[in-house]
């Protein structure tokens, strides 16, 4: 257990967590003028400019995905994975097929567009959604001020702005999820050893981390990718199909992965340099 110091009321720490963000930038410099450890996390493939700055003042880097290694120091970086939130790993099926009023007999897709919900993905998976029901059960969490009323009270399908308590237990009834390439998304999904279709945002609206972020998750046998541009109805419904029917060799690959036990291994560090 780290305790908390003051001397005449300024904090004194033993060592500084970062997750990068324009906040921390000064954080960590003072403390490497200070001569206090500083631990930071990189979330994406490539450093963003906050982590940038941060870097050289760093002790030890921590980062989610191999490739990341060759853009960091040698000696600082560290493979640990994302710490992600450990409710996640305690859901109930039988819970939220009750909460849903799905039943037994059909698999489960969760369609996953991030807390602003994703226009591009919202409309793709609507679009198949007559063909995607014939086979599937879909929960879909599109986004606030993203819900089709049109499509409210569809048999097999549930729709979500947002969804908290109930988060743990709908991950535990999906069997494959389709989702954007966010750092923190997608380590969830490798900790929950769930198959999916990541279709991450575009390069014309971002700095193309989220491809970055997909295309790993892709070489190492985590995940089926498709780009935004290359949507279309059939292309969709056949890779949502086949991801299916291959799921038990997606959740092979996320069991045997490396990246499982990342808060043991943060918290480790942290405490090796106090």
């Amino acid at each position: 257990m780290l305790d908390i110091r003051y001397d005449n009321g300024i904090l004194k720490p033993d060592v500084i967590f970062s997750k990068g963000g324009f906040v921390s930038v000064p954080v960590v410099l003072a403390a490497k003028q200070r001569r206090v450890p500083t631990v930071i996390h990189e979330s994406d493939m490539t450093p963003g400019l906050a982590n940038k700055i941060s870097i050289p003042a760093a002790t030890k880097v921590c980062c989610n995905f191999p490739e990341t290694l060759a853009h960091l120091p040698e000696g600082k970086a560290v493979l640990t994975g994302s710490p992600i939130r450990q409710e996640l790993l305690s859901g109930d099926k039988y819970q939220a097929r009750e909460f849903l009023h799905f039943t037994s007999d059909k698999p489960v897709i969760m369609v996953v567009g991030g807390s602003l919900g994703a226009v591009a993905v919202n409309e793709a998976v609507r679009q198949i959604l007559p063909e995607l029901l014939k086979s599937y059960q879909v929960i879909h969490l599109c986004g606030k001020g993203k819900v089709d009323e049109s499509l409210k009270g569809l048999e097999g399908y549930v729709q979500y702005e947002y969804i908290k308590e109930e988060l743990r237990h709908l991950f535990a009834l999906t069997d494959i999820v389709i989702s954007r390439a966010g750092a923190n998304a997608i380590c969830e999904l490798l900790a929950l050893h769930k198959p999916n279709l990541l279709i991450p945002l575009s390069a014309n609206a971002s700095r193309g981390d989220q491809i970055l972020n997909a295309r790993s998750f892709e070489r190492q046998g985590f995940s089926v990718v498709l780009e935004e541009e290359e949507l279309n109805n059939e292309l969709l419904l056949n890779t949502i199909n086949t991801l299916y029917e291959n799921r038990a060799s997606y959740i092979d690959a996320m069991k045997n992965s490396s990246q499982q036990n990342s808060i043991d291994t943060i918290i480790d560090l942290i405490e090796s340099l106090t």
